[in-house]
């Protein structure tokens, strides 16, 4: 059975290019490993960065889990889909393959 807040975080999901639950805000990171995943997707181009403050708010941090069955913080999603976590978007920055999945489906950049 899903979650209660499982349909929050999926409205979270979609209410922005990229979205970065993690521990703490982009501007105020709690966490080490939220603070490099802020800083590589702002490398790569992101500039709208929506964060969640899992520690805000344990019931959503629990539903984030459940929905996506990855039990570490920060967790990465853009244009709806779950990337992953810090790891993988710093692995995925150095291939250059995070600044072309942040592009728009129309290839535009997310930069305004």
């Amino acid at each position: 059975m899903a979650h209660p807040l499982t349909s929050k975080v999926e409205e979270k999901v979609k209410s922005s290019p990229v979205v970065i639950f993690m521990k703490g805000t982009p501007q105020f990171p709690q966490c080490g490993f939220s603070a490099r995943a802020c800083q590589v997707l702002r490398q790569a181009g992101a500039t709208n960065l929506v964060g969640v403050d899992v520690l805000a708010d344990d019931p959503l941090w629990d539903a984030l889990e459940d929905f996506t069955r990855w039990p570490t913080v920060p967790q990465i999603f853009i244009h709806g889909k779950f990337v992953g976590g810090c790891d993988i978007v710093s692995e995925m920055y150095e291939r250059g393959e995070l600044q072309d999945l942040l592009k728009e489906p129309d290839g535009t950049s997310d930069r305004k």
